[in-house]
């Protein structure tokens, strides 16, 4: 007897008319219209939508950032739209009980549920799609065998997705990437757009756009909560998550990317020594790294280390920053990089929040400026380190322009107020500047807005939290532009 004879199919439409209530109703469940869209919704609604051209939707992402809401929201606005609820399909892939059904037996059984003729016009979302093993062949083929309806599919375990979609995907699937809350992205949740408003500041002597404060304590306060709580929109919305961070996204999110979504397409047997590498790397974010120190530090061979930084990178929970020298050429051989937490608040859900006063303050707010620009894909950045003279010079981030191999601005973060009153101690920043013909630069601070001009290089000053805002801001209306 093989197992799919033992679930009868009437089970199974059970299951399938449960999770797509909106077939007997003509709505999504209340819970998820109550609950507020990421800024992220309208740039992949219009995806979804564009039905001409035969392609699926993959929506990937960390885990927890929210997908699953976004599609049921995506589900409510073609409702809002007039398309028959009867005609959209929502599938969660892990469920067993679609165990051994591919795709195709799970679409013809929700058409049999809802007594369609064809699937013409029909909206088909898959949640969850790493569960289904060689889940992109059977995507491809439903994508080629029913060109008049549209699939999107989602899934966690974002480094193989990634890996798998763009191998076999190709010219059939539009992958669209959801990270975890930008600090812009967390204010308009929680509903406190009244602590920001529309200005300009003035960088290389012009004034450009650019949203401030008028309460620079309650916005720094919002965004130590940010750095400490705020990568997920459940934890943000969930004073209950947020006093047990540790079993909630260790256990939800850091475990089961570790253990579970598939480290062995990357050839990775102990997950365990995964694991502790992992939280090594996230106590020390923002730090300098060389393969020789992570090796004496963890006793794990340079082969394997590289192996790990791919995966963890590949599964969207860190980021690898290479070096520069002064005049922005990188180096031929890789010695040393740093490494940032896609989302600062994975460190807290490691080992305990921080307050403004923590040594480890720093890095974080580093850490959290970096990943506000990790939501640009295509973006090389850097960071500059070299000798001078007895010490080293270092610039925190440095934007090179891939074609011309020449760094287009650069910007130091400082979670301080002393180098508004003492910018000859900028000496590395302004070297650099000279060095690459910049006459301009920002530098980031706790709760002070100015400008000074020292040796000809214009020295904008803005507080961190501020910058890390604008920097969400600008991605949405680059990404809506694209």
């Amino acid at each position: 007897m093989s197992f799919d004879t033992v679930i009868p199919t009437s089970k199974r439409i059970e299951r399938l008319q449960y999770e797509n209530p909106w077939w007997a109703s003509g709505n999504v469940q209340q819970t998820y219209q109550d609950m507020s869209k990421r800024l992220y919704f309208d740039l992949f609604y219009p995806f979804v939508k564009e039905t001409d051209i035969k392609r699926a939707v993959v929506l990937m992402g960390p885990r927890r950032v929210g997908k699953t809401v976004m599609m049921y929201h995506t589900i409510q606005e073609l409702i809002k739209e007039n398309i028959a609820p009867q005609k959209i399909f929502f599938i969660g892939i892990d469920n067993p009980i679609y165990m051994h059904l591919s795709l195709e037996d799970i679409l013809l059984l929700a058409k049999e549920a809802v007594q369609l003729n064809n699937l013409e016009g029909c909206f088909v979302f898959f949640d969850e799609i790493q569960y289904l093993k060689d889940w992109e062949r059977h995507l491809k083929v439903l994508v080629d065998s029913y060109p008049k309806t549209k699939f999107v599919v989602s899934g966690s375990a974002a480094a193989a997705l990634r890996l798998q979609s763009s191998e076999s995907g190709a010219g059939r699937f539009t992958d669209f990437m959801l990270p975890p809350l930008t600090f812009h992205e967390y204010i308009h949740l929680k509903g406190l757009n009244h602590l920001v408003q529309p200005k300009t500041i003035l960088y290389n002597g012009k004034e450009i756009p650019f949203f401030i404060t008028h309460d620079n304590k309650a916005f720094n306060k919002e965004f130590f909560h940010y750095l400490n709580f705020g990568g997920y929109p459940e934890v943000v919305l969930s004073e209950k998550i947020q006093s047990d961070m540790g079993r909630y996204v260790k256990n939800d999110i850091v475990d089961k990317v570790l253990l579970r979504d598939l480290p062995s397409l990357y050839g990775i047997k102990d997950v365990q020594e995964l694991n502790s590498f992992f939280s090594y790397l996230a106590y020390n974010t923002g730090n300098e790294f060389s393969f020789e120190r992570l090796g004496k530090d963890s006793g794990i061979a340079k082969e394997i280390i590289k192996k790990y930084l791919e995966y963890l990178e590949a599964a969207f929970l860190i980021k690898v920053i290479h070096k520069i020298d002064d005049n922005a050429k990188k180096f031929k051989r890789v010695t040393s990089f740093k490494v940032y937490l896609t989302n600062s608040s994975l460190r807290t859900a490691l080992f305990s929040p921080i307050v403004e006063t923590d040594k480890e303050t720093g890095n974080m707010v580093e850490t959290a400026i970096f990943s506000q620009w990790m939501h640009r894909e295509n973006l090389d950045l850097k960071y500059a380190r070299w000798k001078m003279g007895r010490s080293e010079g270092e610039v925190d981030i440095v934007l090179l322009d891939n074609k011309l191999f020449k760094p287009q601005w650069c910007v130091e973060i400082k979670w301080s107020n002393r180098y508004v009153e003492k910018p000859q101690e900028l000496n590395s920043l302004i070297y650099f500047c000279k060095q690459n013909n910049f006459k301009a630069t920002l530098v980031t601070t706790i709760d002070i807005s100015d400008n000074k001009t020292i040796e000809e290089i214009n020295i904008t000053y803005v507080p961190a939290a501020v910058y890390a805002y604008n920097i969400g801001v600008n991605t949405l209306e680059i990404k809506s532009n694209w």
